[in-house]
């Protein structure tokens, strides 16, 4: 019997709507004598385990580039890419593309090492039936989320033994424009069947559009954008030895005024919908409108500074001064046992000031203890009581409170107090020895935010980072009204920061209707306050954007999370917490502690269960994670969890942030009270312990967002988590690949992404529990 590898490789796709993936079916030398047939593609055999010799080894996919040039609504997009073969014998295969249904290709050309091959393109009806025939044959559904699509079929031989081929793939499309934002999206979700890590990916996108560029936002992947002018931006993405299991979404919009305001729906049934709003002033705030501020900068000098935290923190400050806007005015206070400010006052910006204040940075030592409350009170007093400007506090500090007022209630109680003008307070925790709480609850009362600078973190880097995102102010004191017959709730951020010069504003919200009108925001600029509108619907159904649940997900569990850690926790929130996360896939060292509760006083069934830790200890251990979110106020567990939770309520695209906040989590954890002898990785959980260990890439995910769904891996079975809802339903078992498989995928097709999971799957459509087994 023939041997035959399938490799699946990542390609893009020529509609704005799903994903698509190329394919390659592998055929061994010795079969070359009998080629595959023209119009039917035989599957190999199901992968043997890795334990098992293979007598050939699957091509890997040495690097993966993308390049897009998008010229308002038309985009050209080139991939190049290049596998290996490792084997001593050539091989040889045929490639195919499934395209997106409703495409429109104005272009497509394929170069396999400079020669121009021609492709064979079959229609959607032609394409299912090679899809199910590979599906059937080989044992595996993963090629069903592409069935529906249109289909191209080219040959590729030879593949030289240790050699490696470059694929070269370009294309047109037209991007679909909807509510004042256009669309553009590149599959790269089939890096999860790549038989390795992808050593090298690369996304570059050129932007150039006929009138200003106001958003530019991706829900899916932590991008790069630079905006070179007005009207043009780059953005970029890379990765090394990664599986890329996501689509890269870009949405993006044009000047329609001063302030870009966009909305995006979703809402399947019959609960209330969710939003995202976007609101951008754009590339660049005209002259006439830069803003004067007041700005202090508050500094730390205390003596547990010394050494490379007070050498960073003073060419942080000195950079902050070197940017300082002409109409600007500052002051910098230091403080340790006592506070000693540069002007006493706020001083105009000028050449004279400058080099005072570049004198009195450079000569500053690190002694004494720490007055925070002294400093936050001396830097609010500097604001005069009827002063339209902007104001702004810097405030650095690596310690907790120790000279005069210490408790921490009362220094957040003098902040309200003195802060009636409502006043930022921007603060920067450098180090782990720094009171969490504290600081968090003053930038919260002052509608601003904390950073936190790790010992192994440049200060410089991040409070110079910071200042340049607000050293132009747009709007400040946001506030938003929706259309009448639209009530919003549960909109996170809660509080509206202020926007910025090049800021943009995401806001992630629930709604009940439907209803339509203007949204509109109102802000102030230079003691005026000025009001931007935009005409938006929301509907009663709106199946689109099935990003947008998960995003105000996340971000709910983050403030949900930092309400436990600042405030303690009640039953509702734990169960809010625990419905959110078991849904929505948001597994952390803390939410797994949460589920894992819940379902054992619920005694949910085992073959239902989200998280499966039978050994008391693991179960322990998860509690102790918790314990440290609630208990800490200083250290690594506490500074990993305002890190955390940070990561989660600003989220832009919920698997960034899940992962970033789980890094977060993890760094604190590692140098809290973990036990030396814990495992690296919880069983079946994949949430490490210590920083250094993680999943391998080989192993599969415990859990999956799929199509709006969760799916949790259980003994060999992914379980929808809503099946834990569909408690003494009878199911209904459907074998894989059988005719009554099918059927259903036929009727309903919007499945399709969470059949192609595996043989054996519990999912939930309407009431009915569907268990698909082999």
């Amino acid at each position: 019997m023939k041997r035959i590898g399938i490799l699946f490789l990542v390609w893009l796709a020529l509609a704005p709507a799903g994903g698509a993936v190329g394919l390659i079916v592998m055929a061994e030398p010795e079969d070359r004598s009998r080629p595959l047939p023209p119009e039917r593609i035989v599957p190999p055999p199901r992968p043997p385990p890795p334990w098992m010799p293979r007598p050939w080894a699957p091509i890997e996919v040495a690097s993966t580039r993308a390049t897009a040039r998008i010229r308002d609504q038309i985009a050209t997009t080139t991939v190049a890419q290049e596998f290996y073969n490792p084997n001593a014998r050539p091989l040889e295969g045929t490639f195919l593309f499934p395209v997106p249904k409703g495409a429109h290709v104005d272009k497509f050309t394929m170069e396999i090492d400079g020669k121009p091959v021609e492709a064979e393109l079959l229609s959607a009806d032609k394409a299912r039936s090679i899809y199910e025939d590979i599906v059937r044959r080989q044992n595996d559904p993963a090629l069903l989320e592409y069935a529906g699509r249109d289909l191209f079929k080219v040959r590729i031989f030879p593949i030289e033994p240790h050699a490696r081929k470059r694929v070269t793939l370009t294309y047109s499309q037209l991007l679909r424009s909807d509510a004042g934002l256009t669309t553009f999206v590149l599959p790269l979700n089939a890096g999860k069947y790549s038989a390795r890590p992808i050593r090298h990916l690369s996304v570059h996108l050129e932007l150039e559009t006929s009138r200003p560029l106001k958003t530019i936002y991706s829900p899916s992947h932590a991008i790069e954008i630079k905006r070179p002018g007005p009207a043009r931006a780059t953005v970029d993405f890379e990765t090394r030895e990664s599986k890329p299991d996501a689509d890269l979404q870009l949405f993006f919009s044009q000047e329609e005024g001063e302030v870009g305001m966009s909305l995006l729906t979703h809402r399947t049934g019959d609960d209330a919908g969710y939003f995202l709003m976007l609101a951008s002033p754009g590339f660049a705030a005209k002259e006439a409108k830069v803003v004067p501020r007041d700005l202090v900068f508050v500094l730390d000098t205390s003596g547990s500074m010394a050494g490379s935290k007070l050498e960073q923190a003073k060419k942080a400050l000195l950079f902050c001064v070197e940017n300082l806007n002409a109409q600007d005015r500052f002051e910098i206070l230091r403080f340790s046992t006592e506070v000693e400010g540069l002007f006493e006052r706020l001083a105009d910006v000028n050449a004279d000031h400058r080099a005072r204040a570049r004198s009195f940075v450079q000569n500053l030592k690190p002694t004494g203890g720490t007055a925070i409350h002294d400093a936050l009170q001396r830097a609010l007093a500097l604001r005069p009581e009827k002063n339209e400007r902007p104001c702004v506090i810097v405030f650095l500090t690596d310690g907790k409170p120790t000279v005069g007022i210490t408790a921490e209630d009362r220094i957040v109680e003098g902040v309200e107090k003195a802060n009636q003008s409502g006043l930022r307070i921007f603060c920067f925790g450098i180090g782990t020895d720094v009171n969490t709480h504290l600081l968090d609850r003053i930038t919260e009362t002052t509608r601003a935010h904390s950073t936190y600078v790790l010992p192994e973190e440049d200060i410089e880097v991040k409070v110079s980072g910071f200042y340049s995102k607000i050293k132009e102010p747009v709007l400040a004191g946001l506030r938003l009204t929706f259309p009448e017959g639209v009530r919003v709730m549960q909109l996170h951020p809660a509080s509206l920061p202020d926007l910025f010069k090049g800021d943009q504003l995401v806001i992630a919200g629930r709604y009940s209707g439907p209803g339509a009108g203007a949204i509109r925001l109102e802000g102030v600029v230079d003691g005026e306050t000025r009001s931007f509108s935009f005409d938006a619907r929301f509907p009663d159904r709106a199946s689109d954007h099935d990003f947008i649940p998960r995003l105000w997900a996340v971000r709910r569990v983050g403030h949900l999370l930092d309400e436990i850690r600042l405030r303690g926790e009640n039953a509702e929130i734990k169960d809010e917490v625990t419905e959110l996360a078991r849904r929505y896939n948001i597994v952390t060292p803390y939410t797994s502690y949460l589920i894992v509760e819940d379902e054992a006083r619920r005694r949910v069934a085992s073959s239902a269960r989200t998280l499966r830790i039978e050994d008391p200890a693991e179960v322990n251990r998860l509690a102790d994670n918790y314990r440290l979110l609630r208990a800490q106020k200083d250290g690594d567990a506490a500074v990993g969890g305002a890190r955390f939770a940070q990561s989660l309520k600003m989220a832009a695209a919920p698997d960034s942030a899940v992962h970033e906040s789980l890094e977060n989590a993890q760094r604190g954890l590692a140098g809290a009270s973990v036990p030396a002898n814990a495992p690296a990785t919880l069983p079946g959980l994949g949430v490490p312990t210590r920083v250094s260990s993680a999943r391998a890439p080989s192993e599969p995910p415990p859990s999956q967002f799929v199509a709006g769904r969760t799916f949790y891996l259980n003994d060999g079975v992914w379980v929808e988590a809503a099946v834990q809802k569909l408690d003494g339903v009878r199911p209904v078992r459907v074998r894989f690949g059988s005719r009554d498989y099918f059927d259903l995928l036929q009727q309903y097709p919007d499945i399709a992404p969470c059949l192609a999971l595996g043989t054996q799957v519990h999912l939930v459509v309407g009431a009915t529990l569907y268990e698909i087994h082999e």
